[in-house]
């Protein structure tokens, strides 16, 4: 774990300095995740989905870094163009971005487990899963943390400041210092932009 980053954030954004031990389990759980070969999955309503949405895109390809494929990746890749310009990436995935599968399930099936049916399908051991819910008692999201918890996958979430549902049942939940959806939200993005250096920090050294 890359201190310097995590140094900056609370330099930057005292008010999470309660939140350390909490946004290094997270950390070690997303590491422990990637290290094992797996992925992480990602849930979260309207400006939390657009969240997810976000940590994925910040994951999947360079956020500081170039992340290029090394000289043995690029020769077996084979085309000079793509092996040039592609990037490495940690695998995961946005539950909020399967627009289809999403409106299919809502309208065949039962809307609150929009999430749960997707983190269940997906689930393999090494995976882990990721909420935002600046409440906390977001019903699908719930309802996702307790498909993790049936799966056997550890859950991290983030929400306000107040116990919840969803605090009850993540492995580590980050609650942060403030009870306003908007102000949850502004504390929310300086978070996963921390994890996701401190993360490419690890995974990616050039």
């Amino acid at each position: 774990m890359n201190s310097d980053i995590l140094k900056e954030l609370f330099e930057r954004y005292p008010a999470l300095l309660k939140c350390e031990s909490e946004i290094i389990g997270a950390y070690d759980i997303f590491e422990n995740c990637f290290l094992s070969g797996g992925k992480l999955l990602c849930c979260g309503n309207g400006g939390s989905a657009a969240d997810c949405d976000h940590f994925v895109g910040e994951l999947m390809k360079g956020f500081l870094k170039k992340r290029p494929l090394s000289a043995e990746e690029k020769a077996a890749f084979g085309d000079d163009f793509a092996a040039d310009n592609l990037q490495k990436g940690l695998p995961a995935v946005s539950l909020c971005a399967h627009s289809a599968l999403m409106t299919a399930f809502e309208n065949d099936a039962v809307p609150s487990l929009v999430f749960a049916q997707q983190v269940y399908a997906y689930a393999k051991k090494e995976d882990a899963l990721l909420c935002l819910s600046t409440s906390g008692f977001s019903q699908n999201v719930v309802y996702a943390a307790k498909a993790a918890k049936a799966a056997g996958i550890k859950t991290v979430s983030v929400t306000g400041e107040k116990e919840s549902p969803l605090s009850e049942l993540s492995t580590v939940c980050i609650r942060l210092p403030e009870s306003e959806t908007f102000k949850i939200q502004e504390l929310t993005l300086p978070v996963y932009h921390c994890l996701a250096a401190m993360l490419e920090s690890r995974f990616f050294k050039i």
